[in-house]
């Protein structure tokens, strides 16, 4: 695949800045940088990596270049060297884009309560961090499928959703060419890139799932760290034990990794493998540095099955699996639902924070109703706002086609766009200062009608320029629905 298949992508009225760090030359911060009236400057965080730099030539066979390749490197995970007093090129990083201090960065992963996602082997990536006292982050899904399988697409799609905001991808893919499709996403990724490692591990024996065991599992893992994956869902509270209270759901289980290892359990008598062997899976990951993302197989697909005894059962082996993994300097997240009803929400998040000792919350939605099929990336974002508000530390993406089809790229935009909204939001309700300088320069600009300014400072300002150009040019001064006569702000401002 050649540079000329994927379009260049540029930012609308503002530009990249690297901002540099005072005390490591080799530590650039990309930021957007916008230009308001007075030469007054706004910068706002940027996962786009190098693909809005109009210098820069896409081509993903080549790879980007290896940004940390330079720094300063240790076999230790970045939790034990927080843990050692440490602060690290990483945290540094991810200090400056935060805009908080590198000790406050190094604090809160030395607790637990944040992690740096970032497997030596991926060094094309820059640094993040998730944990409930950052910008509430998103995750794109992207992978190839048995029923469409292109590496080219797959490309396209990352680079979309990075574009547009997101700040971690996760390859699902299945069927043919997954080892090809990953490596060449991660030579081609500026985020964390995470992954599943049970539905590779299935397809090297062929869909049997009695077939599948420790062994496959563990060579199939360390593949995956070799290559630098950064993060990987673990089922591992997927016991034997909580099979029958799934059984009595509406939806039984809808997680594909819960549904497998349920399924392996019940084919063979035997308990979970990612279970019994949890500590040796501790020990891989410590060495290249890739943190937990300790999935919820048990997750409710409906809003009937929501905190049932099955999630709540599967959510307090999760905690004590977090403790394990922190023995080991092992970074972990735990994966939240699903599906629940606006107010079983908050419930969901008191016994996150209560099970799991405030290790960060990845959610997917939730969702707050089951009838949004082809417009469920509007019923996640309601949940997904939400739960952000309320501490959850990354909200997984969902497009317009959960649940009936495979999502493309313009379904892809739609579902960051769509979330990016949802993670302002709870940005501006936990009081962010950045979130809220941003809505109140959006204001300013829209109270005194200046179009261009509005644009640079929107999530997605193409789609709003063209808006605005179907109705007037750039030099009108009053609100397109209320016309000259009847536009409220400019009536206050003129009364006379």
């Amino acid at each position: 695949m050649n540079e000329t298949q994927l379009p260049f992508l540029s930012y609308f009225g503002s530009e990249k800045v690297y901002i540099q760090s005072e005390s490591n030359t080799d530590i650039k911060v990309p930021m957007r940088r916008i230009l308001l009236p007075d030469n007054v400057f706004f910068h706002i965080y940027d996962t786009s990596g190098p693909y809005s730099d109009p210098q820069y030539k896409v081509n993903v066979d080549t790879g980007l270049p290896k940004i940390r390749s330079t720094w300063q490197r240790s076999s230790k995970t970045q939790l034990a060297l927080a843990r050692d007093g440490q602060i690290t090129p990483e945290m540094t990083f991810v200090a400056i884009r935060e805009n908080c201090t590198p000790e406050f960065v190094r604090d809160e992963i030395a607790a637990g309560r944040a992690i740096i996602p970032v497997n030596h082997n991926h060094l094309e990536a820059e640094p993040m961090i998730i944990g409930r006292q950052f910008f509430v982050k998103i995750n794109s899904n992207i992978g190839n499928s048995p029923g469409k399988s292109s590496i080219t697409e797959e490309v396209q799609k990352m680079i979309q959703s990075i574009y547009y905001g997101a700040d971690t991808v996760m390859d699902l893919s299945t069927g043919a060419n997954i080892q090809a499709t990953r490596e060449q996403l991660l030579r081609n990724a500026p985020v964390p890139m995470g992954t599943v490692p049970i539905y590779q591990a299935l397809e090297r024996v062929d869909g049997d799932i009695q077939k599948l065991n420790w062994d496959v599992f563990r060579d199939t893992l360390i593949q995956q760290a070799e290559q630098g994956v950064d993060y990987v869902t673990i089922h591992a509270g997927v016991l034997k034990d909580f099979i029958p209270a799934a059984k009595k759901r509406v939806t039984g289980i809808v997680s594909r990794g819960g549904a497998i290892l349920s399924k392996w359990c019940e084919l063979t008598n035997e308990e979970n493998f990612l279970y019994t062997h949890f500590e040796e899976l501790c020990e891989i990951l410590a060495k290249y540095d890739i943190a937990f993302s300790l999935g919820d197989g048990l997750r409710p697909g409906s809003i009937a099955d929501a905190n049932d005894e099955a999630q709540f059962g599967e959510l307090r082996v999760l905690g004590e699996l977090t403790k394990i993994a922190w023995k080991y300097n092992v970074q972990t997240m735990i994966e939240g639902p699903g599906h629940v009803n606006i107010a079983d929400i908050a419930i969901n998040m008191q016994k996150q924070a209560e099970f799991c000792h405030d290790a960060p919350f990845y959610t997917l939605g939730p969702l707050v109703t089951d009838i949004g099929l082809g417009h469920d990336h509007i019923t996640s974002t309601i949940g997904g706002a939400m739960i952000g508000a309320m501490g959850a530390a990354m909200i997984c993406y969902v497009t317009p086609k959960e649940h009936i089809g495979l999502p493309n790229i313009e379904d892809v935009k739609a579902g960051i766009i769509a979330h990016k909204i949802a993670a302002h939001a709870a940005d501006l309700a936990k009081g962010n200062k950045t979130a809220l300088e941003r809505d109140r320069k959006m204001s300013e600009a829209r109270f005194a009608f200046r179009w261009a300014d509005q644009f640079k400072l929107c999530l997605d300002p193409s789609v709003a320029d063209q808006f605005q150009k179907d109705f007037c040019s750039n030099d009108t001064a009053f609100c397109s629905m209320c016309g000259p006569k009847f536009c409220a702000m400019r009536i206050f401002k003129n009364p006379t």
